[in-house]
């Protein structure tokens, strides 16, 4: 953990605490909460949040479920208040030993969610989900087109028909199918019902690419 760069809210002293302990390379603490929640969003920063009766309101109406956290509150309502795979909680008091072994945790799902994100030019694919997604829309996918769309992210140029029969299907090249072109047919549908793109999967002599 001694390479982890973290944000604290809510709490001068245990931000010193940690220092001490020198457990992070790199710990900011943010007096505005607003800006600490933006920034951990946009660089998906593990974030220590001290939940305070003055503080809590924000909680209530905001839910912290785009980076990984950790919320320490003498409240043990929390887990009620929020159940976000990617936030644990801590009841005060906790020895460190505790603190430690929640940012152990969070730390391994954070990669794991990491190494099943693939971005498709505008598209992210999540393969753990099965999910296509787009700004704040998503589309639920088989397992067949995650695999076919994965196919896409590993290759700069078209992907033939073969590959994808040998890939996706594990079909022979000389395979008499029209399995590809009734998929294709079916995932332009979806995604242009869901995003209204209705130029997601082209073609021409080489293959197929978006």
């Amino acid at each position: 953990m001694a390479n982890l760069t973290i944000s604290t809210f809510g709490n001068k002293i245990f931000l010193e605490i940690i220092k001490e302990l020198k457990l992070f390379s790199k710990i900011k603490y943010y007096e505005n909460l607003d800006l600490c929640v933006k920034d951990a969003t946009r660089l998906n920063l593990l974030v220590i949040f001290f939940i305070t009766e003055e503080n809590k309101s924000y909680f209530d109406k905001n839910k912290i479920n785009n980076f990984p956290s950790i919320l320490i509150s003498e409240n043990s309502t929390l887990r009620s208040m929020f159940s976000n795979e990617f936030t644990e909680q801590l009841n005060m008091p906790f020895t460190i030993v505790e603190f430690r072994k929640k940012v152990i945790v969070l730390i391994a799902k954070n990669e794991f969610r990491k190494n099943s994100l693939i971005r498709l030019n505008e598209y992210i694919i999540d393969k753990n989900e099965r999910k296509i997604k787009k700004n704040n829309l998503q589309l639920q996918l088989s397992e067949k087109e995650i695999n076919f769309l994965v196919l896409f992210s590993k290759s700069k140029k078209p992907i033939t028909r073969n590959l994808v029969l040998k890939n996706v299907w594990n079909y022979s090249s000389k395979s008499e199918t029209h399995t590809i072109e009734t998929h294709i047919y079916r995932l332009r549908k979806k995604i242009l019902k869901k995003f209204g793109d209705n130029n997601f999967i082209k073609n021409n002599k080489k293959g197929y690419y978006i």
